[in-house]
C-alpha cells in the first residue's frame, strides 16, 4: 500500500510512468524487461530512443545507471544531436549498486558486474566478472563453477 502511495506521488511530481519494480526506479523511454527481474530503488533505465533490453532472472541493485544517451558533444557544441546506442543485457545477470551501464554495452548471461563498475560499450562473453572503474573482464570467471552446480 505505501509503496503505491510513494509510486502516485513520485509520478505526479515527474515525467516518470509508474512501474512493477520500485516506486523510485525512473524508466524513460521502452525498455524491455524479461521475467523475474528485480530492478531497486533509485536506479535508472534510459532507452529513450534507444533499445535497451533486459534478459529474465536479472537482478540491478540500487543506483544503478543503464544509460543509452551521451549528450557530452551536444553539450559541447560538438554534435547537435545525442549519441544513443542500443544495450543488451542477457539472462540471469547480477548488478551491483553504484554501476553504469553506457550505450553499446553487450553484456552476456550469467554474468555478474561488481558494485561501482562502469561498464563501457563492449561485448562481455557469458559468465564473465566485470569489475571496477576502467573496468576489467574476466571472461569464464563463473562457467565453471556454474556447469557443476547446474550442468547447462
Amino acid at each position: 500500500m505505501l509503496n503505491k502511495i510513494i509510486q502516485k506521488i513520485f509520478t505526479n511530481f515527474t515525467t516518470f510512468k509508474a512501474n512493477p519494480y520500485h516506486p523510485l526506479v525512473w524508466i524513460n523511454g521502452n525498455p524491455k524487461i524479461g521475467k523475474n527481474v528485480v530492478i531497486s530503488g533509485f536506479s535508472e533505465i534510459n532507452a529513450k530512443h534507444a533499445n535497451v533490453t533486459i534478459g529474465d532472472n536479472c537482478d540491478i541493485a540500487s543506483f544503478v545507471a543503464i544509460n543509452a544517451a551521451d549528450s557530452h558533444k551536444k553539450c559541447l557544441g560538438l554534435s547537435n544531436e545525442i549519441d544513443r546506442k542500443d544495450i543488451t543485457i542477457g539472462n540471469n545477470v547480477f548488478i551491483g549498486s553504484h554501476c553504469v551501464v553506457k550505450g553499446g554495452a553487450n553484456i552476456g548471461n550469467y554474468c555478474v558486474v561488481g558494485a561501482g563498475t562502469i561498464v563501457d560499450a563492449i561485448d562481455i562473453p557469458d559468465y564473465s566478472l566485470v569489475v571496477g572503474n576502467p573496468m576489467i573482464v574476466k571472461k569464464g570467471y563463473y562457467k565453471k563453477w556454474l556447469h557443476t552446480i547446474n550442468p547447462l
